[in-house]
């Protein structure tokens, strides 16, 4: 386990073998979470990441014959 220091303006630094394994880039989003007694971090991912995650759902819609 890594330690990291919080500085007086209450900022911390994600070590850099930690960033290189979650892939964590500049500019990039975290989400901060309270889990029982601890803080987390979880990496906001793009909403293109989601594609794909429901292979073989239908996505075709049906349609009134009024509607071509």
């Amino acid at each position: 386990m890594t330690t990291v220091t919080v500085s007086p303006k209450f900022q911390v630094v994600i070590p850099r073998d930690l960033r290189r394994l979650l892939g964590i880039q500049v500019g990039q989003k975290l989400k901060a979470r309270i889990r029982d007694d601890h803080i987390e971090l979880v990496p906001e991912l793009p909403l293109t990441a989601a594609r794909g995650f429901l292979p073989g759902l239908d996505t075709e819609v049906g349609r009134e014959d009024d509607r071509a």
